[in-house]
């Protein structure tokens, strides 16, 4: 499958997206938003109750419940409604987009009993896997092993993504695609928030222009290739889950980014036959009431602003996202916008061979260093970019009064 894109395609996407990134939209002024405690229906604009949303929930195939993944709140919402759901069909799979595949033995030890708290997060590498806080997770964890509810695998290996990434899909041997076949095409208006995504890491002496530079032209291409990836890899381990005789009820947790709107694995779980799926996502004060619009989700549930005394302590962070590449380097995948990486200039591709004069032999090396900062500290590594070798000092900011 040719799931390119042409120059023109590219910079229309660009083009449409600028305003998004830089000046905002006419969604912005929409009226209503998510009382919490409420539901409510952005296609209907009706605000049904829990039990009518559960209801319809239990009915179908699958069932995706959002997330974003640093949230404490979107982890508890999603533990709420998964009891709700296994009272109706205790004939229960719970997915998580957490683990690849081959880490199913674990999961299944796990649930069975076998392995202590500390046990199955060591045998799934947790810190290399996922990276972040195991606390956020572990209650829907125990829920599993405690009702002997199997969990589901959805992910491949990161290094298949970072192949992807480096080569593009078609560059990938079948006997290396882990049995995934060819995503389906996306949607424009998926490839229009896709570039909104990529615009907004843009560095900022170019984020205001509509050209897009070679090198920025192949990876937007690769960044797409890399999502589609995700997004069909997750719907291909929940179908195959539905392919039993007497078909359980799938509910995956996953982040919302991957379900809203009906793109991404929604998408794509319909191009595998799949097409009972309803998506149901938490609403906080720290999202963009503009984003409400018919077909979000088939249900929003508002969240009440945390309070300051309730909030977690601030971890000191770099702000990339980290993968360990097919040489066994720990390599950034991405920068988070606005943060101290970015200020600095680093660069996704860029591999962090030192950190705080100790060699980086794994993601969790990292994760260590930069957790014992202190607040007006400063953290020197080492980057290796291409065939140049970059020393740089993160500086973590003081503690707020």
């Amino acid at each position: 499958m040719d799931i390119s894109l042409s120059r023109k395609r590219i910079l229309d996407l660009v083009a449409g997206c600028l305003m998004v990134v830089l000046g905002g939209t006419a969604w912005a002024q929409a009226e209503h938003c998510v009382a919490p405690g409420v539901w409510l229906d952005p296609t209907s604009e009706q605000r049904p109750s829990h039990a009518e949303i559960l209801s319809r929930a239990a009915s179908q195939q699958v069932v995706l419940l959002g997330e974003h993944h640093d949230n404490r709140d979107h982890h508890r919402w999603q533990l709420q409604v998964m009891a709700g759901l296994y009272a109706r069909r205790p004939d229960m799979v719970l997915g998580f987009e957490m683990f690849p595949r081959d880490k199913q033995p674990v999961l299944d030890r796990w649930v069975a009993g076998e392995l202590t708290e500390q046990a199955f997060l060591t045998a799934t590498d947790w810190e290399n896997t996922w990276h972040f806080d195991a606390d956020l997770y572990l209650p829907l964890f125990h829920f599993a092993r405690i009702n002997r509810i199997p969990m589901l695998a959805l992910n491949v290996n990161r290094s298949l993504l970072a192949q992807v990434r480096d080569e593009g899909w078609a560059g990938v041997p079948a006997s290396r695609r882990d049995g995934i076949t060819d995503p389906a095409p996306a949607q424009r208006e998926y490839l229009e928030l896709l570039a909104a995504s990529f615009i907004s890491h843009r560095t900022p002496d170019h984020s205001a222009s509509r050209d897009m530079r070679p090198e920025e032209k192949r990876a937007f291409q690769r960044f797409v290739e890399g999502q589609q990836l995700w997004d069909r890899a997750m719907a291909h381990s929940i179908a195959a889950a539905l392919s039993a005789d007497q078909p359980p009820l799938l509910v995956a947790m996953i982040g919302t980014g991957h379900m809203l709107r009906g793109f991404g694995v929604p998408h794509q779980l319909a191009d595998l036959g799949v097409k009972k799926v309803h998506w149901l996502v938490p609403w906080d004060d720290q999202l963009d009431c503009g984003d409400m619009r018919p077909g979000y989700a088939h249900g929003v549930f508002g969240l009440a602003p945390s309070l300051e005394s309730e909030q977690e302590p601030m971890r000191p962070k770099l702000g990339v996202y980290l993968e360990v590449d097919e040489a066994g380097a720990v390599q950034v995948a991405k920068i988070s916008p606005h943060s101290i990486a970015e200020a600095l200039g680093i660069e996704a591709g860029d591999r962090i061979v030192e950190i705080a004069g100790l060699k980086v032999a794994q993601v969790v090396d990292v994760i260590h260093a930069v957790q014992r900062m202190s607040p007006g500290t400063w953290l020197p590594f080492v980057v290796q970019r291409g065939e140049r070798r970059l020393e740089m000092v993160a500086k973590f900011p003081p503690a707020l009064p």
